[in-house]
Order: C-alpha cells, then sequence, then structure tokens
C-alpha cells in the first residue's frame, strides 16, 4: 500500500460531506477532475472502493464507512495540532467569508484589521449579500463564516450573538415637518426577501393601515440616499443615520413607534470544527461589542 496523506482525506471528507465531487470542487478551490484524481489515488492506496457510484450520485460502501470515522479523527487531530502548536502568524488557508451590508458598513473593516493581524498569510474573500442567502451558503458549505440576521436554526450550526442595531425613522431635511401623515409617501426599507421587510410590512399593516407602498431595497446607501431625495421615510439604523442627520441631510421622526431592533449573530458549520474559524468568529463578536460600546 502506498502512503496516504492528509490531502486525500480532507478531500474525501469533503465529498462525502458536500454529496458529490462537484459541490466538493468548488468547496476546496478545485477542478472537477483535480477531485476525482484524489479520491481515486487514495483508492489505490488503500487498494478499496470507497463509493458506489451509481446513476444518482455517490454512496459510501462499507470500507467508505470506515474510512469516514478514521479520516474524521485526523481531522479532529490536526485542529489539535493548529489550536495548540502553529503560531497563528503561519496559520495559511483560505476563509471565505459573508457579511450583510449593515454589518460590512460598521464595523467590517475593524474585523478583517484584526483577522490579518492575527492571521498575515490567510486569504479572505469577503461575500456582502442579504441574510437568507448568506444562510443558504454556510449550509451548503459555500461560506465559512456569515455575519447575519440570525441566530441560525440548525443543530449542525454554532451561533454567537452580537450587539444589536436600533432602527430610526427618517425623512428628508428638504421640507418642513409634515402636515399630514408620516406616511403619506412610501417607505423605503430592506430587500424583500428579508426579515426586517417582513416585519416593517405587518407592523405597518397593523398601525397604519393599508395602502402604504414599500419600496425595498437591497442597498442600505440607496436606501438613504432616497430619503434624502424626498422620495420617502424610511426606517434604518440609527448608528449609520447618524451621519446624514449630522450632515443636515435628513432628519429623524418619531410618529410614536419604531420597527424592533435588527439582531445579528457570527454563525458557522460545528462540524467540522475549524480553530481558525472559530477563532475569527470569536474576533467578529469582539469587534461588534468594541463598535456597540463606541457608539
Amino acid at each position: 500500500m502506498s502512503r496516504i496523506n492528509l490531502e486525500q482525506l480532507r478531500t474525501f471528507l469533503t465529498v462525502v460531506r458536500m454529496g458529490g465531487v462537484g459541490k466538493a470542487a468548488q468547496a476546496l478551490n478545485l477542478t472537477q477532475p483535480a477531485v476525482t484524481t484524489r479520491i481515486r489515488n487514495l483508492e489505490q492506496s488503500l487498494s478499496a472502493d470507497l463509493f458506489d457510484r451509481t446513476g444518482t450520485g455517490l454512496r459510501l460502501t462499507k470500507r467508505g464507512e470506515l474510512l469516514l470515522r478514521h479520516a474524521e479523527q485526523f481531522e479532529q487531530l490536526g485542529e489539535l495540532v493548529a489550536r495548540d502548536v502553529i503560531d497563528p502568524q503561519g496559520t495559511e488557508g483560505h476563509l471565505r467569508l459573508g457579511v450583510s451590508e449593515t454589518v460590512a458598513q460598521c464595523w467590517l473593516p475593524e474585523f478583517i484589521s484584526r483577522l490579518h493581524e492575527e492571521f498575515p498569510k490567510l486569504e479572505i474573500e469577503i461575500n456582502v449579500d442579504i441574510s437568507s442567502n448568506l444562510r443558504a451558503g454556510l449550509l451548503d458549505r459555500e461560506i465559512d463564516l456569515a455575519v447575519l440576521l440570525g441566530p441560525i436554526s440548525e443543530y449542525s450550526v454554532d451561533n454567537i450573538e452580537l450587539p444589536g442595531f436600533d432602527l430610526a425613522w427618517y425623512r428628508t431635511s428638504g421640507e418642513g415637518k409634515p402636515t399630514g401623515s408620516f406616511f403619506d409617501r412610501p417607505v423605503i426599507t430592506y430587500a424583500r426577501n428579508t426579515r426586517p421587510y417582513r416585519e416593517l410590512k405587518a407592523e405597518l399593516f397593523q398601525r397604519e393601515g393599508p395602502g402604504i407602498p414599500l419600496f425595498p431595497s437591497s442597498s442600505l446607501s440607496a436606501c438613504f440616499r432616497l430619503v434624502e431625495a424626498g422620495l420617502g421615510v424610511a426606517a434604518l439604523p440609527r448608528t449609520l443615520g447618524a451621519d446624514y442627520v449630522e450632515q443636515g441631510k435628513i432628519v429623524e421622526f418619531d410618529p410614536g413607534w419604531s420597527p424592533s431592533p435588527l439582531r445579528f449573530s457570527v454563525s458557522y458549520m460545528g462540524e467540522p470544527r475549524s480553530h481558525m474559524v472559530a477563532k475569527a468568529a470569536q474576533m467578529a463578536q469582539d469587534a461588534a461589542i468594541r463598535y456597540a460600546r463606541n457608539k
């Protein structure tokens, strides 16, 4: 039997967890032929077929099931070595980070700066998206760490709660105080398939009645610009609206109620457990707490 190596075992585990070669190749940033070659070489090294290859996909053989248990032990041992032995300054790898735009406009730069300082050789890929897409990406293992409206209620996901964001109502500063209803114009809000949109829509219907048009947007900066232009009012994070108010572009108003604060979590897959990802999650929480205290 020729020697097997950790990369072969890592590839094997990824194929099992992703359910196929295609998704495993994407997760490992490899081509499908490269993944297939690693699995074939591993099978040749072990003189055993690890998968039954059928028209519906891959299914572990009995020897594949045996290898899975041993490979997971190797993986756990590797994480212990990474945690206890390897200097973070020498940690290499690729962290796929997904964040919501609210966070991207607040404490993300400080978090990335400290993360790069801790792991200078780590390649960090940043994806800014709505929380529903980030959740799907995390569960599909296309994202390693997600900062999103959470927590994610899945047994396989570890969540760390973060400080929330209070919402405030804003209108343009280019006109006097409205003489009629505050909601005689459209309400500009978060993207349609998000929790803040759904909750605001229900609250508006209950408190103000039907007929108030909503202008959803996936861009918070666009929301503030539309409010500034007088095209509508919006309930947006107060911490982001403060600069616009200070510059005299928009003003805060009080209709007698405001939507619930936005609650975020930093979430990652608990299995397999990555020391580097867990450390990054803790650093994200620290950055969020510092930002909240300073505001």
